[in-house]
């Protein structure tokens, strides 16, 4: 049978348990909340710790691009941007390709406020993976990655 030709199953029948796109707001839900103290110490938000988070290993995204691997609006992730500058965590510079572009470069403070944040966000992942074996964990990412590539809009 085709997928279109599928009886779709109701939420009333999987419940939520079984919805993926609940079960991954609701982790990422509690992960949030166990950095939040953390952020909230070092003056950051979400926004600001991802956008810290991406520039730690990408090198020199465009502001656009920073966007997508950050998961943050444009406008949102602007406004970051502007807090993280004026605290010296970030720079901004013209694409040396095209003026009308910018490239966000982390500064050492940004890495050194990220590095501080680090264990934080490692240690509420490994409480994600409680009980959860390393085979079993492989796996999990694996398939998180093949999903990402099945929706994803962008070459990243």
């Amino acid at each position: 049978m085709s997928d279109q030709g599928k009886r779709r199953t109701r939420l009333g029948e999987t419940g939520l348990e079984g919805f993926a796109p609940y079960l991954m707001n609701r982790i990422m839900g509690r992960y949030n909340a166990e950095i939040r103290a953390a952020l909230g110490k070092n003056g950051l938000s979400t926004p600001k710790m991802r956008a810290l988070a991406v520039l730690s290993v990408v090198q020199a995204p465009l502001i656009r691009e920073l966007a997508v691997y950050a998961v943050t609006e444009q406008s949102t992730l602007s406004r970051a941007l502007d807090q993280l500058e004026a605290d010296g965590l970030v720079r901004r510079e013209t694409d040396p390709n095209d003026s009308r572009a910018t490239r966000i470069f982390i500064t050492a403070a940004g890495r050194e406020v990220f590095e501080g944040l680090w264990p934080h966000m490692t240690d509420a992942q490994e409480v994600m993976f409680r009980g959860i074996s390393d085979d079993e964990r492989q796996a999990f990412l694996l398939t998180l990655q093949k999903m990402l590539r099945n929706i994803r809009k962008h070459e990243f």
